[in-house]
């Protein structure tokens, strides 16, 4: 037999076969079940094949009731050499040749309790235990039916070699270590001189010089200390007075009635407030998603961001290119070559715009109208207004929220798998009309606003009713230091204009441009120019947000929106003003305006005519005050509190009130980086948000914290350029931050940062009212201690040129007075030279 199994290896080693049977030292050990507390026992896989070969097929030859089948050993030594490492008995190969009997017990593993299919029980006593099982007594049978399958099997611990998980670092940070090496001193001494006898005697110490130092007693000047001021704090307390009263029980009880609702749930109210402080955990902004161009070739930050008044989820942002004024004028000929952009991005695709606005240049601002959303008014920064009408994809924006295409692009791919081509889903929509290089602004527009649909202005700024029920006028405010009105209508023609002329000005109109502003594009020109003037200085104020009166109004005409079967009225604007308007006398036209040099201005944009040359010129500003020492980035009216502005510029931040000149009721301290921009909650009255430079947001709780932010959050790594939040339900709240790099941030606000708590706009407005208190508390000491130092200043005047009215009588006494004092003097000095001697009688002698 060996000389034929060494023939066989030989064989094999000629053949290239893929499956070599292993050495006997590369031969696998088999895996038996002592730590299950069976070592003979070791578990198999075997194939149909195998079964078929040993007459073991399940659920034939062995099933439920006879599992086992005992197997001859020369059986398995004969399959082992037809098919060698392939048999299914090669990892019990030793097992098999160390058996001492002929036939190996081979048991059918139905519930796989020890993993495999079958096992091999590879001793004779383990065989025996199994076919013949000794006698249990009855009482231990009933023992073994209460015990659990899964008991617990003690396994004795094994060494494993140890890893590092750092808790060494942590031993070596707490382990007291010598930072500076300890200086050693070695005082030696020559051997001779151990053990000599010593002799003292005494010295005298004033003979010898510095022998003795001498500590005298001196006062200590802690103890000398005399107390001049102490704060001591003072409470008067009433007396205690018994006092009875005959009181009517009925009488109050009926007040009491009257005074309150005696039919409302407490406990209602207890768990509302409850609701409210309770849950302090959930108090930062949580990511949802963020949107960023990843097709777009030049670096851009994102300028403005507005989200769609009606649709949800749908977002539009404004990107401009990331340079500077010298590079931007460098690089003017590749950014002509590259469109400018406003980008509509939405929930249900994070990668790929849903539309795209043409614009002439960058856009530094814009606003949905708020009578209709699909018309959209943009500021560039050339100085022209911009005009786009997406009615004609108004279908598709709104099938965006149904998952339209969603499955297509729902799954997110890396970079380098993005098709080339696959950004051309996003419709390129071209603007409808351009307002004129000409007659518009000559520098950036910093901020745009739809006036209401409730008035409308003339070119003197007076306020008249607006009978069209739509958004009609603009105004505009830009770093050329002018604030312009605007009016979308078409203008009235003073000379009619003939039919050639009319032939030649014709312009073809591409078909994929709306004609709804047609009359207005190239040749629109402001209604109304106001120019912020420093008054006796040739310069002017730089304005760079402003704030209307009727900014809130914007919120509430949202819900109107033109349906699909009405006509549009921006389609058939009738020409200019009505000649016969009703105007409005008690409508307020002053307005907040911020600068680039920090300065709040509250101002009014009526016109009034100068009596010297006739012109219009607009109105002095009734207030300006240098609080912000930086570019002011948010003049916003609270959403609450139509009379309460935030502002936010420079390092700090400030609430006004209108109608308060003295100065913000609210002026926070320099921040540790500076203020980019900020808006004010939506459903909170005291809460507001305002974004760093450092990509941080600080969030302001009035209620808890006045002179410092209550929580502050990071963002992103770079500057935040615009903030803007979103109310979608009652229970769901978003804020939109846009960022330096391009990058769009959609966090969800959570609980605490969204409801209110109970009377809190009344506490809110309780606070302002103290503050203008304050306010005028501090004028009005500020007003008396100008007085009295006015007062002491007029009598120090007085009491150097203080000349007292006498009368004629009072004089000739004082000059007689004079002259008496004068003769005396000279008697005086006579006698003391000796020309002069008294005598006995008391008369005066001339010595001669």
């Amino acid at each position: 037999m060996a000389p034929k199994q060494k023939q066989k290896k030989k064989s094999s080693r000629g053949k290239k076969s893929p499956k070599p049977i292993l050495a006997a030292s590369e031969e696998m050990e088999p895996v038996n079940m002592e730590s299950m507390g069976h070592p003979e026992i070791y578990p198999l896989v075997l194939t149909t094949k195998t079964q078929e070969i040993f007459n073991c097929r399940i659920d034939e030859d062995v099933t439920d009731e006879q599992p086992y089948k005992l197997i001859n050993k020369e059986d398995i030594f004969e399959d082992l050499r037809n098919r060698a490492a392939v048999s299914d008995f090669h990892p019990v190969k030793k097992i098999v040749q160390e058996y001492p009997g002929n036939e190996l017990l081979l048991v059918y593993d139905k519930d796989f309790k020890y993993g495999l299919n079958f096992y091999l029980i590879g001793t004779e006593e383990g065989k025996e235990n199994y076919l013949n099982p000794p006698e249990v007594p009855e009482e231990q049978e009933e023992y073994k039916e209460h015990i659990p399958e899964d008991v617990y099997v003690y396994k004795p611990p094994v060494s494993k070699p140890w890893v590092s998980l750092g808790s060494e670092k942590e031993i070596e940070e707490e382990s007291v270590m010598e930072s500076t090496k300890q200086i050693t001193y070695m005082i030696s001494q020559k051997r001779s001189e151990f053990g000599a006898p010593v002799k003292f005697s005494d010295q005298n110490a004033s003979s010898v010089k510095d022998a003795y130092i001498e500590c005298t007693a001196y006062p200590d000047k802690n103890f000398t200390l005399k107390q001049f001021e102490k704060d001591v704090g003072m409470q008067v307390i009433p007396q205690i007075k018994d006092i009875s009263t005959q009181t009517e029980c009925v009488e109050i009880a009926l007040q009491q009635n009257e005074i309150m609702n005696t039919f409302i749930d407490d406990w209602k109210y207890l768990a509302e407030e409850e609701g409210t402080f309770g849950d302090k955990t959930d108090t930062h902004l949580k990511e949802y998603q963020s949107f960023t161009d990843l097709h777009s070739p030049t670096e851009k930050m994102i300028t403005c961001v507005s989200w769609h008044p009606t649709i949800y989820g749908l977002i539009a942002v404004s990107v401009a290119v990331r340079l500077s004024f010298e590079d931007r004028v460098y690089f003017s000929g590749k950014l002509l070559l590259q469109p400018s952009l406003i980008l509509f991005w939405s929930f249900s695709d994070p990668i790929h715009p849903q539309l795209m606005l043409e614009s002439p240049d960058d856009i530094f601002c814009f606003k949905f109208c708020p009578s209709d959303p699909n018309i959209i008014a943009g500021g560039c920064i050339n100085g022209q207004i911009v005009l786009w009408d997406i009615t004609a994809h108004a279908d598709r924006i709104e099938n965006i929220k149904a998952g339209g295409s969603r499955s297509k692009k729902a799954t997110l791919k890396p970079m380098f798998l993005l098709e080339p081509e696959s950004n051309k889903e996003a419709m390129y929509i071209r603007h409808c009309a351009v307002s004129s290089i000409e007659s518009g602004h000559k520098k950036a527009i910093t901020d745009i606003h739809w006036l209401s649909d409730t008035f409308e202005i003339n070119r003197m700024g007076s306020v008249f009713e607006n009978r069209s029920g739509i958004c009609c006028q603009l105004v505009t405010c830009s770093a050329d230091c002018t604030i312009c009105f605007w009016d979308i209508r078409p203008q009235k023609l003073l000379t009619p204009q003939t039919t050639e002329k009319k032939k030649e000005e014709s312009i073809e109109i591409p078909f994929d441009v709306p004609s709804t502003f047609l009359h207005l594009d190239l040749s629109w020109k402001p209604l109304s120019k106001i120019r912020l003037s420093k008054g006796e200085t040739s310069l002017d104020h730089c304005p760079t947000r402003i704030s209307l009166n009727e900014d809130h109004l914007k919120t509430l005409t949202q819900s109107k929106t033109v349906k699909a079967e009405e006509m549009n009225p921006y389609h058939n604007l009738e020409s200019g003003m009505a000649n016969l308007l009703k105007p409005i006398d008690d409508f307020c036209t002053k307005f907040f305006v911020g600068t680039e040099d920090g300065e709040v201005i509250y101002t009014d944009w009526k016109m009034e005519k100068d009596p010297e040359t006739g012109r219009l010129m607009p109105k002095k500003p009734v207030s300006i005050h240098t609080i912000h020492d930086g570019t002011v980035h948010t003049v916003q009216r609270s959403p609450f509190y139509n009379d309460i502005i935030l502002t936010v510029g420079g390092w700090n931040v400030a609430i006004w009130k209108e109608g308060v000149m003295t100065g913000p009721l609210l002026q926070s301290c320099c921040a540790p980086k500076m203020y980019t921009s900020g808006h004010w909650s939506l459903t909170r009255p005291g809460v507001f948000y305002i974004g760093r430079e450092d990509g941080n947001i600080d969030i302001w709780d009035l209620l808890e914290k006045t002179h410092e932010p209550a929580q502050s959050q990071n963002i992103c790594i770079t500057m935040i350029t615009y903030i803007k939040p979103w109310i979608f339900s009652a229970k769901q709240q978003f804020i939109a931050i846009a960022d330096y790099y391009g990058t769009l941030h959609i966090l969800e606000i959570p609980w605490t940062l969204s409801h209110p708590s109970t009377n809190e706009m009344t506490s809110v407005n309780y606070y302002f009212e103290r503050e203008v208190k304050h306010l005028e508390y501090v004028e009005q000491r500020k007003n008396i201690r100008e007085q009295e130092k006015k007062e002491m200043e007029l009598e120090t005047e007085k009491k150097k040129t203080k000349t007292y009215q006498k009368s004629k009588e009072q004089m000739e006494a004082e000059l007689k007075m004079d002259y008496e004092s004068y003769l005396e003097l000279e008697k005086t000095v006579l006698i003391n030279l000796g020309l002069l001697k008294v005598t006995e009688k008391g008369s005066y002698v001339d010595v001669v």
